[in-house]
């Protein structure tokens, strides 16, 4: 019975240990350094965990610990709660890959729609101050209306992508692509 129990702890260790290392491996896609995946993944399989508990589980420094679990805050998969009778910070990680995502991309489009719109704007103030400017070289001026033409027709990618954003905190692109209700594509 024993040897049983033994083998199955074994196993369920592998496990854990592939999803953890599988975790930290793409959590690169998310800036993410290995170290706070192996975090993150190890977080994931547990209800809460303190600093310490961190460090002891992940053989690393409480400081190290500390901007890990920083890095995974600021991208929203790892949360600070409140547990009753304990006075140290204890933390938990988000289990619904759908809101992390979401919340992620989110706030990466966005960061790209407000740069490159600006940068758009400001560009066409420029552009059409010299396709208006008589006073100079007619090439140039139709090689200012060629760069205003590519930049203005880029904004429809940033419309749309805002558009994408704005269906995902809605929850609307859940009526295109629905979540699979089971573990079928």
């Amino acid at each position: 019975m024993q040897d049983h129990n033994d083998r199955a702890r074994e196993a369920i260790e592998r496990a854990k240990g592939n999803v953890v290392h599988s975790i930290a491996e793409t959590m690169d896609l998310y800036g993410v350094t290995p170290s706070a995946g192996r975090l993150y993944g190890t977080m994931y399989f547990e209800n809460a965990m303190t600093l310490d508990e961190m460090k002891e589980e992940l053989k690393m420094s409480k400081p190290s610990m500390s901007t890990a679990v920083r890095t995974l805050q600021e991208i929203n998969v790892v949360h600070k709660t409140w547990q009753k009778g304990s006075r140290k910070d204890v933390f938990v990680a988000e289990k619904n890959f759908f809101k992390s995502l979401i919340h992620f991309f989110c706030i990466k489009w966005m960061r790209e729609v407000r740069l490159n719109l600006k940068a758009i704007e400001l560009s066409e103030v420029d552009l059409q101050a010299v396709i208006q400017n008589t006073k100079v070289d007619k090439a140039i001026r139709a090689d200012a209306h060629r760069h205003f033409e590519l930049i203005h027709e880029s904004k429809k990618y940033y419309y749309w992508l805002e558009m994408l954003v704005d269906s995902f905190e809605t929850g609307d692109i859940f009526r295109y692509l629905p979540i699979p209700d089971d573990d079928k594509k």
